[in-house]
């Protein structure tokens, strides 16, 4: 098996950043969800909500190496590009889920800037100063595990033959209930980080660790997905799939599972067409 495709997120729910290579650090790879739109109550807002998140594209040096400053941002269409340094100043609170978490304001002028992409007067944009403050679920980490503001663990990967075979279950029903079977959907549905090839579907399921090069991951737990996967990236228009499919195949403990969940145990850079070895 080997890397297909890689992907950083630098604002949490913003345009997918395919990348050729990426860093990883014991907080999951570089620039990966170390920025969050958060409301006035410090709650932060995704894209399950605010679909319009989807449309606003993010960049870092790492994203794209012609940039100069920490940050990026991008509304086609709508506004100027913001770009920005990494704030510095007093911490404000971050809510995650039930998760008490904390982050840097980027300031007056980000804030005007989201208001206006997402047509909201309030929210505001918030940086990870020190993604090691943040705690993993003990349940299914270690003493020291960390990351930034992903939903749960540090990196995400799904394997494209896992996606073949879920795309053929959501043709075969729909064929079973006399519809038109829609377009396969794509894997940027999902999200991962890492995506790999390979032949069997949900091999990853009996997966305890994975190594890509020389980088070695822990497989913290599946995947459990949410209404998130259900959104069109491109028309933002919200339908049934996956989770219904998923609901049928892939429901373990009244959770719909695609896709596992990682913590890196070593550093190191990896590649698009690295070698994946998994150890079970």
């Amino acid at each position: 098996m080997q890397i297909t495709r890689l992907a950083v997120h630098p604002v949490k729910s913003t345009a997918i950043r395919p990348v050729p290579h990426a860093e990883v650090l014991p907080r999951g790879l570089v620039d990966d969800r170390s920025w969050v739109v958060v409301d006035d109550g410090g709650v932060i807002v995704t894209a399950r909500e605010q679909h319009g998140l989807f449309s606003l594209t993010a960049d870092t040096p790492r994203t794209d190496p012609r940039l100069d400053r920490a940050l990026r941002l991008r509304a086609p269409g709508l506004l100027p590009d913001l770009a920005l340094d990494l704030p510095e100043g007093d911490l404000v609170r971050v809510r995650l889920f039930s998760q008490e978490l904390q982050g840097v304001p980027a300031g007056d002028v980000a804030d005007a800037w989201v208001r206006e992409a997402l047509g909201r007067d309030d929210v505001r944009l918030v940086w990870c100063d020190e993604p090691a403050r943040r705690r993993l679920n003990p349940a299914f980490s270690r003493p020291g595990d960390h990351t930034a503001y992903a939903d749960g663990y540090p990196v995400t990967l799904a394997s494209e033959a896992s996606l073949r075979r879920l795309n053929d279950w959501i043709t075969e029903e729909a064929l079973a209930r006399g519809e038109e079977p829609a377009d396969p959907l794509p894997m940027e549905r999902f999200r991962p980080n890492l995506v790999i090839d390979g032949d069997e579907a949900f091999a990853e399921d009996r997966w305890t660790g994975v190594s890509v090069g020389d980088v070695r991951f822990r497989v913290a737990k599946p995947t459990d997905r949410c209404v998130m996967t259900t959104l069109d990236l491109d028309s933002l228009a919200t339908g049934k799939e996956p989770i219904r499919t998923l609901a049928r195949h892939r429901l373990v403990d009244h959770k719909t599972l695609f896709a596992i969940s990682l913590i890196p145990e070593t550093t190191g850079t990896i590649a698009v067409g690295d070698p994946v070895t998994v150890r079970t």
